[in-house]
């Protein structure tokens, strides 16, 4: 098969929702560019992929913490021909803990994730989208974007990011035939979320952990029928709602009670 048509680049390709968006899109009969830095599930999603659907899959092994990725992305994809009609940021990194503490050089790397090389390629694909009139971007936040929680202070406040640059980029985009929709998950069940900080059995339990296949599909569903944001599950709806009133002072007791026997300084 030549690589000809339609394709869809999904950042974060190999796991969890990544994983999921590949498959809803061979579903609508798109060619994949999956990029990830695991090669090994690269390659067992390209073998699956193509054995259940009529399409390419092209796999690109990169990092995309690195302040050039979007323009290698990019490059890469020009060299080969391939069209890029859907663009789905994923790619996400997550850590739990005290800002100070996180080691520097992975704090870098989650600023580049969530903040420069999702923008970028919105910058560079959307460029190409526009002059066609024709494309679809989905953008992965967070519901952590809505309040600037303790001990997830670079993984929020860069999904938050990610929220804003959506909407604006939507209202930009909408008079060119483009789609844009920001994508806004509560837990997921993958290994981004360490099972030492989290209870995974309650979470799925109360319904506030979702599975990633169903958040994969709800997000597809949203980006093809033009939503701004997709938020799954009628719980999460509710908490993302109630998180930016919430008063501060319970926050700071929870921090306390669990991280501390004293008042935290100010």
């Amino acid at each position: 098969m030549e690589n000809t048509g339609k394709y869809a680049l999904i950042t974060g390709a190999s796991s969890g929702i990544g994983w999921h968006f590949t498959e809803a899109l061979a579903q609508r009969d798109y060619s994949v560019v999956a990029v990830s830095n695991q090669p090994a599930q690269l390659d067992d999603l390209k073998k699956r992929l193509e054995k259940l659907y009529r399409i390419i899959v092209v796999t690109l092994n990169m990092d995309l913490t690195q302040e050039n990725s979007a323009q290698k992305v990019f490059d890469y994809c020009k060299e080969k021909n391939l069209i890029v009609e859907v663009l789905i940021n994923n790619a996400g990194i997550f850590f739990f803990g005290e800002a100070v503490t996180v080691d520097y050089s992975l704090g870098k790397s989650i600023l580049g994730l969530h903040i420069i090389t999702p923008a970028m390629l919105c910058r560079l694909f959307g460029e190409q989208m526009m002059k066609r009139q024709r494309g679809f971007i989905l953008n992965v936040s967070s519901i952590a974007a809505v309040m600037p929680y303790p001990c997830i202070s670079l993984y929020g406040p860069t999904k938050a990011f990610l929220r804003n640059f959506t909407r604006a980029l939507r209202t930009e985009m909408k008079y060119h035939g483009i789609n844009v929709t920001c994508l806004i998950p509560g837990p997921v069940d993958t290994e981004l979320y360490d099972a030492g900080n989290f209870n995974k059995p309650l979470l799925r339990k109360l319904g506030i952990m979702k599975n990633p296949e169903t958040v994969a599909h709800a997000g597809i569903r949203a980006l093809f029928k033009n939503h701004a944001v997709c938020i799954p599950g009628l719980l999460n709806q509710f908490i993302i709602l109630l998180l930016p009133v919430l008063p501060y002072f319970i926050i700071n007791i929870i921090y306390r009670r669990n991280f501390f026997d004293r008042e935290p300084k100010e």
